[in-house]
């Protein structure tokens, strides 16, 4: 089935550029070039994955990517001129999924890209499953099929990414994941050194799940090694 993009992107030579290369690879391209006219297209159609700039025109790229993830889970993968370790962690902070930095190559953004909705779409409902479909630790569940975490009987929504990095802990109950197998599981690509993409992630499910993140009694840390759930 042919998966829809949103490309938003103010650059018009950019985005001539990315549109015609994922058109090549069977994608559907929408485009925008500032944030209002993006917000416009996600209402009227569905899409599969959104290319975001963040210096956009009229709304920013994170106040675009902040207001859709109040009731959107499709994945966001940012692309922008603005590298900064600051930059990365504020916008995957908000909710992005991946993060490429400009000047990119056309190979690897097809690959995040093909990346990204695999991950996003390979845990979509299946006669296999029942809408009670969960997996439990103490008083956390997991839904597989609405992406939504419960503790203490209070629904929680997550992103594509926290769903999948809280997935492999629930699966995996008690192991401990170094940061680089986590990166490997969840990004599916080489790691390297990205440790501020994963402590960002991290906190950001421990805020929605944790009562007091701080003092995590759901992912632990341990030092020198990585994470776990579990005691």
């Amino acid at each position: 089935m042919q998966k829809n993009v949103l490309l938003v992107e103010d650059d018009r030579e950019i985005s001539k550029l990315v549109k015609s290369h994922l058109e090549q690879e069977s994608f559907t391209v929408l485009t925008a070039f500032d944030g209002e006219e993006a917000l416009a297209l996600l209402e009227k159609n569905q899409v599969d994955l959104i290319l975001l700039d963040l210096m956009l025109p009229k709304l920013s790229g994170m106040d675009f990517l902040k207001q859709i993830r109040t009731t959107n889970l499709v994945p966001v993968l940012i692309i922008s001129a603005k590298g900064s370790d600051l930059d990365k962690a504020l916008g995957l902070g908000f909710g992005a999924d991946d993060y490429i930095s400009k000047p990119f190559s056309m190979v690897e953004l097809t690959a995040r890209v093909h990346a990204a909705i695999r991950r996003a779409t390979q845990y979509l409902p299946s006669e296999n499953l029942t809408p009670t479909t969960r997996l439990h630790f103490k008083e956390l569940s997991l839904d597989v099929k609405t992406f939504l975490a419960v503790v203490k009987g209070k629904t929680v929504p997550l992103t594509s990414k926290e769903f999948h990095i809280l997935k492999l802990f629930m699966t995996n109950q008690n192991r401990v994941f170094t940061k680089e197998q986590i990166y490997h599981f969840i990004w599916e690509d080489d790691y390297f050194g990205n440790e501020n993409v994963i402590n960002v992630h991290i906190r950001r499910v421990r805020e929605k799940i944790e009562e007091d993140p701080s003092n995590p009694q759901y992912i632990r840390t341990i030092w020198g090694i990585g994470y776990k759930l579990g005691e």
